[in-house]
């Protein structure tokens, strides 16, 4: 055994979270990719069996009051809250998170009100969310100003309705300073958009601490959601009276079984709702959160281990691999990184294919990144040893 072995070997004797993975399905392949899908909770299968065979197949129409199927949005919101440092009331799940965005941008500038028509955009965003800011920009009649994180502050004016931002960089896992952005927002009368999708489930957030107005993210990633599960959207309290929504839609309506022409608004973080919930993916992500609940993890633990886990991948990656074959274009402080590590590698696509090829599943972002995740729950110091030795073994 290789002196690294050993040293993971100690590290996995020694984590406190090292019994959640029993409450995953896994194989012997070591599974670096979490931070596109996170892997299957092992109560998941039996809850969406439930939920085809007997709360749809037997209870039928009965199960949107029997089943609790009409205020599963909000009930699983509030799951997710204190994961993301929310009190309960404010976060509403269902739709896709670009629709989120959309939804959040637009009432963002809304709620800046009269003299205020820019958007300012992190620059470096997820391609979608640049998209649908955008789009915003010409619905709202604002103009788009695309800047990066750290120019943020200096952009910001008298004119600047609302910023949408990353937490977390989806290349290069960097770690935006979420507390010192808001603030700056704050103090130039703006709104601020967080999208929460590669930090949520994987080290704290804080969102009423740090006065954050609205936020966004997915649940398919450190959440554990599954395939296409529905994201969420956080109207923070202070602001839920005032949120107009751009897509009014008969489940945010005060009463919706009312049917009436006029749309009036629901209170609380319902107004967030637009048409029928898509149940069975929020059901499965439901049951995905129970991994939170039974094992008491902390998120403050499971920040903890993602940074052991990277820092440990790459102690084994300057040792397994030749100096010079790849970079790192994560940040080492750990006050600016996320939970996974981005490697340049020239061939880095070819390197993927064959690193897939022999157990380590990572993933390629075009044109020469590969890209580790770190899921605390289900990842251990053996599984980074691994795919560090055979990345080595790999580029050579």
């Amino acid at each position: 055994m290789s002196e690294l072995a050993a040293e993971a070997e100690k590290l996995d004797a020694a984590d406190e979270l090292a019994g959640v993975r029993a409450q995953f399905v896994l194989d012997d392949v070591v599974y670096l990719d979490g931070n596109s899908l996170g892997a299957l909770p092992a109560g998941v299968p039996g809850r969406v069996e439930d939920v085809v065979r007997r709360q749809w197949g037997e209870l039928r129409i009965r199960s949107w009051d029997e089943s609790g199927w009409w205020t599963a949005p909000e009930r699983i919101g509030d799951r997710i809250a204190p994961l993301v440092g929310a009190a309960a009331g404010q976060i509403v799940v269902g739709d896709s998170t670009s629709v989120n965005v959309f939804k959040a941008l637009v009432g963002a500038v809304r709620l800046a009100g009269e003299g205020r028509d820019e958007i300012v955009v992190d620059a470096t965003t997820f391609p979608t969310d640049g998209y649908i800011a955008e789009s915003a920009a010409r619905m709202t009649g604002c103009t788009l100003r695309p800047v990066t994180p750290a120019e943020v502050p200096g952009a910001l004016g008298d004119r600047t309705a609302a910023v949408l931002l990353n937490h977390v960089d989806y290349r290069t896992g960097r770690l935006h300073d979420l507390p010192a952005l808001t603030a700056a927002v704050h103090v130039a009368g703006a709104v601020v958009v967080w999208d929460l999708c590669h930090s949520a489930g994987a080290l704290p957030v804080g969102l009423d601490e740090h006065g954050v107005d609205l936020a966004v993210g997915c649940t398919y990633k450190y959440l554990n959601g599954g395939p296409g599960s529905p994201a969420y959207l956080y109207v923070r309290r202070s602001l839920q009276d005032r949120f107009d929504s751009p897509l009014p839609g008969w489940n945010s309506h005060a009463e919706p079984f009312g049917m009436r022409p006029a749309y009036e608004p629901a209170a609380g973080a319902v107004r967030g709702r637009v048409g029928t919930p898509d149940i069975l993916s929020m059901l499965a992500l439901e049951a995905a959160l129970e991994v939170w609940d039974g094992t008491g993890v902390s998120i403050g633990a499971v920040r903890a281990k993602s940074l052991a886990l990277s820092d440990f991948f790459l102690k084994c990656v300057e040792s397994y691999v030749p100096a010079g074959r790849v970079e790192s274009v994560t940040p080492a402080a750990h006050a600016e990184r996320g939970s996974q590590v981005a490697l340049r590698c020239p061939d880095a696509g070819d390197v993927m294919k064959r690193l897939i090829e022999r157990g380590v599943v990572g993933d390629f972002r075009h044109p020469d990144v590969l890209r580790f995740g770190f899921t605390p729950l289900y990842v251990g110091f053996a599984d980074v040893e691994r795919a560090a030795r055979v990345l080595g073994d790999v580029v050579r």
